[in-house]
């Protein structure tokens, strides 16, 4: 779909829309970020895996890796609340080697790859550095990152810690790096994790398609009546 066909779509699906759900949207866009992302690798419960989900939508995280290598990725949707829909997965899954596959997908688009650990000499939170765009790798809620995710990780990364405990709940860890690491972005005019206009038009578009109802019949009318685009 090119760029005009875009643009009067979203007018057209706009008609259905309260202005309260525009205004809402455009609200969203503005504080959404690909700067940072996040991977999940394995997570065992769908009650923390929807949680994850929820804290990357309210912390203005678009894009989600999934990694299926030994458990089937499930959210519970009494903990999403809907949330799924405004999200971007990728997930990597039914083969061997998928933890490798994602590193070195998100390594080629120029991904500082981050594994999540409290075991080894790691990087403190606040001392991040943010001078490159960030995939933070979570591991799952027993045993943590794999092996393979933290050997072909850029660097390792923990989050200070006073009690006995020795780690986080895993949502509760993706909610602290990421407040942490979003916060520090958007204080700073120096590092570029705004959305591209680009990028911007065409969440627009998926976020109006998945806040319309009768999808199928409104675009159906669209393209009757715009059959020469």
């Amino acid at each position: 779909m090119n760029g005009q066909t875009s643009e009067a779509l979203i007018n057209y699906l706009g008609q259905f829309l309260t202005p309260e759900r525009k205004a809402k949207i455009e609200t969203v866009l503005a504080h959404r970020t690909r700067y940072v992302t996040v991977v999940l690798e394995d997570i065992h419960t769908s009650q923390n895996a929807g949680a994850v989900l929820r804290n990357c939508d309210n912390l203005g995280i678009q894009d989600i890796h999934i990694i299926e290598q030994t458990s089937n990725f499930k959210v519970n949707l009494n903990v999403t609340r809907g949330c799924q829909k405004w999200l971007t997965p990728h997930r990597y899954r039914k083969q061997q080697g998928n933890t490798r596959d994602c590193i070195h997908a998100l390594k080629a688009k120029g991904y500082c790859i981050v594994a999540t650990t409290p075991h080894t000499n790691a990087c403190e939170l606040p001392a991040l550095p943010l001078d490159r765009p960030i995939a933070l790798l979570f591991g799952n809620e027993l045993d943590g990152l794999s092996e393979t995710a933290l050997a072909q990780a850029d660097m390792h990364l923990k989050i200070p810690m006073y009690g006995f405990s020795e780690s986080f709940n895993i949502s509760v860890s993706t909610a602290l790096c990421l407040q942490s690491i979003c916060d520090r972005l958007r204080q700073s005019h120096y590092y570029p994790w705004q959305l591209s206009l680009e990028d911007q038009q065409a969440l627009r578009l998926q976020w109006y398609r998945s806040s319309c109802k009768n999808i199928q019949q409104l675009e159906a009318s669209f393209w009757q009546r715009h059959s020469g685009f």
